[in-house]
Parts: structure tokens; sequence; C-alpha cells
């Protein structure tokens, strides 16, 4: 086992997670609702936003085994009815974490393709090649639009009202449904994680023309 870059993936998980979670509260009080800021999650203490599982156990758990590495923290806690615009303050809240790992992703994707680093394997070259992985990683697993997964608050805003319903009342048990999907799917799933992540490098090449 690489006990450095176990360290180095925690890092960038604990990292990660708490930006993913500070821009969902941030973007919950710009939209005028306080609840996360009443709550101490508008702070960059990780302990405030992270799950011991979702968020350290279950993504350890991916890497070690070789997979893409994936997870989920403690939900920041939001009441819609204070949001502007309500159902789409909701989706704007949500889909503002998913966007700050694809931006952490692409950032450090840019690092290591317009500068030396990328010519090496040291200390810098792990941190940035994990914080790309790592960050499309969760970005892709809460696109997924099963709640409560930040996917299934922008999916609500586009639905019809039976649909709503029904996505309510899966709220309560969905989490139980995505470790099943785990679980049992686990190699589909991750084929499906992959080549989602795949697909987005491809795009970050294109965007710089490589």
């Amino acid at each position: 086992m690489n006990i450095l870059g176990v360290v180095v993936v925690l890092c960038v998980i604990v990292f990660s997670m708490m930006l993913h979670e500070l821009v969902h509260g941030g973007m919950a009080y710009l939209l005028g609702d306080e609840t996360a800021k009443e709550d101490g999650r508008l702070t960059l203490n990780p302990l405030k936003h992270l799950d011991p599982f979702m968020s350290v156990i279950l993504p350890l758990i991916s890497y070690l085994l070789g997979g893409v590495v994936f997870g989920g923290a403690k939900p920041v806690p939001v009441n819609p009815h204070r949001l502007k615009g309500r159902e789409w303050g909701m989706a704007a809240v949500a889909i503002a974490g998913p966007l700050t790992n694809f931006v952490l992703a692409f950032v450090s994707f840019l690092i290591l393709e317009l500068t030396s680093v990328n010519a090496g394997s040291g200390l810098a070259y792990t941190i940035l090649i994990e914080m790309v992985f790592v960050n499309l990683g969760f970005g892709v697993f809460n696109l997924i639009p099963i709640p409560p997964l930040d996917g299934s608050r922008v999916l609500y805003v586009l639905m019809p009202d039976g649909v709503r319903e029904f996505m309510d009342k899966m709220e309560k048990f969905g989490i139980y449904i995505i470790y099943i999907l785990i679980l049992v799917g686990g190699g589909v799933f991750s084929s499906v994680m992959t080549g989602a992540i795949q697909g987005i490098i491809d795009g970050f090449y294109w965007i710089i023309g490589k």
C-alpha cells in the first residue's frame, strides 16, 4: 500500500468535499437563505461538512480497490421557501457543488498540462493528478439524479408535479438505493463513472486544443 498516496487522496477528498459543501451554503446565502450560515456551515472547517462514511470511508475504499473515487458529504441545510426562485433557486444551490468540483479538476488539469509539473512524478504531480480524478469522481457522482444527490435537485425543477411527488417520497430512502447500486452493480457503476470521467477529460483536452 502506498501510504503517501493514501494521505494525499485523503487530504484531497477532505479539501474538495469541504469546498463543495461550502459553495452550496454560499449559494443559498446569496439567494436569501441564511439556514446554512445559522447552522455554522459557511466555514472552512471540514469537520462541519464531512460525513464519516460518505466523505472518507467510501472514497478511500474505492481508491484502495483501484476504482473511481467518489462520495458525498453531510447535506447543507437549505430552506427552499427562503430562496429566491424557490425550485430554481434550489437547483442553483445544488448545481453549485458539482460545478465547484469540475472547476477544481479543470484548474488542476491546466496546471498539469501547461507547466513542467506533468513531466515529473513528485508530490506536486501526485496532488494535482488526484485533484483531477477525485473532483471529477465527486462531480459526476453527485450529478446522479437520485435524491438526495445534487442531480436530483436539478432534475426536480424540470419535472411535472407527479414526478416531483415521487421524488419527494424517494428522499427518505434514496441514499439506500444508491448504496444498493454501488454494492450490487459495482462493476457496471464503476464503468459508467469511468466513461463519464474520461469523456470530461477528453473535453478538457479539446478546450486547450490538444
